[in-house]
């Protein structure tokens, strides 16, 4: 494995970047749907020849070197243990999937793995996915009493001829490779599902107020990518759902091309957030595309985003809340979200730090 690149020490501002003594100016140019519309329109028809070397090729920027990055601050513990995994000389995928094993194991999280927050019935359920450089997928969705979903979906990865498992079918299976029944449902999580229970109430925005309260605190869904020093991307992503979804509910985190996606030639997304309308937009098959055509990661996000105000109107989406985080092949990395208080965590060869991502909207909810 190759050594890793070493940078200058920078500042980021809304107006400059400063490496060391040289500073770049940085011009922001206003994102207009309309524009972009007529703009393709006229493309199209155009001449092909002309034309489609640009479109479609991806960033063409020098490498920046091996990084990690994933949803919300607090999973700047899940990047050390990530970065760990690269310094040691292990690829992408091991960093990965080691990196999410932080917070699956961690009760004080209420949105993955142990300690997470129950469905209506008391019931943990756990969705992962995984995806490495060669475009081999694995998923797990309704997984019960095993605390780390990610190892099993990697196991469905490297181990079946199938890229999903589910519910019953799941546990067998995780229960054949090995892996030991659990009690995923701590003292604190059943608190407040008995606190729910009082009302009993589904509604689905009261899921909402619940992301939302996780924002707050910084915990939901992590959603992890990385990239090695060989170049090798990829990403993984795990979960306990909704609070108090109905039982067999399964939103985006566990679906390849909705919550995660890999194309080692252009990138990979992930996402956080209301699941149900990252799956409506195929949210990180939709970023990576977006990449595809030459767009940053921060632009890609926003794009992806828009076409969910697109499809549901605005009043729709100033009322849910998704995150996007992207990487492309040169390392270089963005976010963006619907509401604010999103955050990624990042690692790279120089520091660890935090990125508050840019939001759409200011917060609606009630």
């Amino acid at each position: 494995m190759g050594s890793f690149f070493k940078f200058s020490t920078f500042i980021l501002s809304d107006s400059h970047i400063s490496f060391g003594e040289i500073r770049v100016s940085i011009i922001f140019i206003p994102h207009i749907n309309m524009q972009r519309r007529k703009f393709l329109k006229v493309l199209g028809s155009a001449s092909p020849a002309l034309f489609a070397p640009q479109l479609m090729q991806a960033s063409s920027a020098s490498f920046i070197g091996p990084v990690v990055i994933s949803t919300w601050a607090p999973n700047v513990k899940a990047n050390a243990e990530a970065w760990r995994a690269l310094s040691n000389g292990q690829n992408a995928l091991e960093a990965v999937h080691q990196g999410v094993m932080v917070p699956e194991s961690d009760p004080d999280d209420n949105s993955v793995g142990y300690g997470g927050l129950p469905d209506r019935d008391g019931a943990v359920t756990l969705d992962a996915c995984i995806m490495d450089h060669l475009g081999n997928i694995g998923a797990v969705m309704g997984l019960e009493q095993i605390k780390h979903p990610i190892s099993v979906a990697r196991k469905v990865m490297e181990e079946t001829p199938h890229v999903q498992l589910v519910g019953e079918g799941a546990l067998k299976f995780a229960l054949e490779k090995g892996f030991q029944k659990e009690n995923l449902l701590t003292e604190k999580s059943k608190a407040l599902w008995e606190s729910w229970l009082k009302k009993s109430n589904y509604d689905p925005l009261q899921s909402i107020r619940e992301i939302e309260k996780r924002i707050r605190e910084n915990h939901d869904t992590i959603g992890m990518l990385a990239i090695d020093a060989e170049q090798r991307i990829s990403g993984a992503c795990s979960t306990s759902g909704m609070a108090y979804k109905i039982h067999g509910r399964v939103g985006d985190s566990s679906i390849i091309g909705a919550g995660l996606y890999v194309n080692n030639r252009i990138g990979a997304a992930t996402a956080t957030g209301v699941g149900e309308d990252v799956v409506r937009i195929c949210g990180a098959h939709t970023i990576v595309e977006m990449m595809r055509q030459g767009y940053e990661p921060k632009e890609a996000c926003r794009i992806a985003l828009e076409r969910l105000i697109e499809l549901k109107g605005e009043d729709y989406a100033r009322k849910t809340q998704i995150g996007f985080i992207a990487l492309n092949k040169a390392g270089e990395v963005g976010c963006y979200s619907m509401l604010p208080e999103f955050s990624m965590a990042v690692r790279d060869a120089e520091a660890e730090y935090v990125i508050q991502a840019e939001s759409i909207f200011s917060s609606d909810l009630k």
